[in-house]
């Protein structure tokens, strides 16, 4: 056999192996043991899109629950979350309803609110949020969609002094028994919320 047949002999097992381990990898990180959110996690990903989609104009509005307040925190340069609702879903989720409200004198850009991962698509979201189980000592973090987008709010840049922005991030559930829970978002102080549903 020539050298020329015995490299493209390699070259052929090096794919076939490169495809059975790529297919291999595929297949672990779809595996859910089967079960799917009861439609929860497309209505999600909808009101993801759609939120993304509306939340850049001047015009957006509060969150839909916004007469109702769980919890408030108050950032640096007049920055002020204020959370409405913290609701479990039967799809195993909690959704975090909020309002992002620039009390400040400067534009504000949520950069710093967005997860360390480098896979992130979006820049300004707030993807590195998180709920923490102080007693269970677990942190459960924003859920991704199969695009790589959190399921939160993204496109929060450019809030204007006195402008408000809906918000808000879906998370795993944690146990039935965990009524309460820390709020987090990076560079922001955390805040005590409880979960209803």
């Amino acid at each position: 056999m020539s050298i020329r047949h015995t490299t493209k002999a390699r070259r052929g097992v090096a794919v076939g192996a490169l495809a059975a381990a790529l297919a291999l990898a595929v297949a672990g990180c779809g595996s859910d043991d089967g079960k799917k959110p009861d439609g929860g996690g497309g209505k999600t990903s909808a009101a993801a899109k759609d939120d993304r989609s509306g939340d850049d104009g001047p015009d957006s509005e509060p969150a839909a629950d916004s007469s109702k307040t769980i919890g408030e925190i108050k950032g640096p340069n007049g920055i002020v979350v204020t959370l409405h609702s913290a609701v479990r879903d039967n799809g195993g989720f909690v959704t975090v309803n909020g309002t992002v409200t620039n009390r400040g004198d400067q534009p504000f850009n949520a950069v710093d609110w967005r997860s360390k991962e480098t896979e992130m698509r979006s820049r300004s979201s707030v993807s590195g949020a998180s709920l923490v189980d102080q007693a269970g000592k677990k942190r459960y973090l924003v859920l991704r969609d199969t695009d790589g987008e959190c399921l939160c709010t993204t496109g929060l840049s450019g809030i204007k002094p006195d402008e408000s922005r809906p918000l808000f991030a879906q998370f795993p559930a944690p146990p039935s028994s965990v009524t309460k829970v820390d709020f987090q978002i990076p560079t922001m102080p955390s805040v005590g919320i409880e979960l209803t549903g």
